[in-house]
């Protein structure tokens, strides 16, 4: 059995000692063995599958650990976030997060995302429209980058997020949960999906 703790830092973020410290602790304490950090010092909006985090998991076991302080530290989207508790528990990866109590260690994926998807949602959500909002403030200063709504009539800022939306949705996650990720209203998810079934 291997250990590993995956460690994501934004660019606005240095110190990971804290949680190097909690995850020591928390291996100690449940027997889990020598701890190999991975630190990665890069953009959650990435796939996870080109980021350190993707090769770590492809390198993985059946019967490893992973430990993560968050599961906001894994992605900015939910919808990755979803598909790596599900790629760690088809391979038979132990996944905990900290700071949620998280573990993937329930009979089967589906029972594991029913039991905890509407309070990982509403916990990771608020962390995730967070991370994002301080870091496109810090982008726009730093690179002078406008940001905001696509100019252009039939244009939404909803574009770009029409794949994870639609993984959402057929996750069955409630409507208002997905306005509040992407930082809009009900009314306008809805007329975004009415729009989409319509060039359907």
């Amino acid at each position: 059995m291997a250990t590993k703790a995956f460690l994501r830092v934004s660019t606005m973020e240095q110190d990971t000692e804290k949680n190097k410290i909690d995850i020591l602790q928390f291996a100690n304490t449940h027997k889990l063995g020598n701890v190999e950090f991975i630190e990665e010092h890069i953009s959650g909006r990435i796939d996870y599958k080109k980021r350190k985090l993707g090769v770590l998991i492809e390198s993985m076991n059946s019967g490893d650990v992973l430990i993560v302080p968050e599961l906001s530290r894994i992605a900015r989207s939910i919808t990755q976030i979803l598909e790596v508790i599900k790629v760690t528990k088809d391979k038979g990866i132990a996944l905990y997060s900290l700071k949620e109590g998280f573990n993937n260690s329930e009979d089967s994926i589906t029972a594991t995302v029913t039991s905890t998807i509407f309070a990982l949602v509403a916990q990771i959500e608020r962390e995730l429209i967070s991370l994002r909002t301080r870091e496109a403030l810090h982008a726009r200063q730093v690179a002078g980058v406008e940001l905001g709504r696509p100019k252009g009539k039939g244009k939404s800022k909803l574009d770009k997020h029409r794949e994870d939306i639609m993984r959402l949705i057929d996750l069955k996650v409630p409507k208002t949960l997905i306005a509040k990720q992407y930082n809009t209203s009900v009314g306008n998810l809805y007329n975004f999906i009415d729009k989409l079934k319509e060039s359907a």
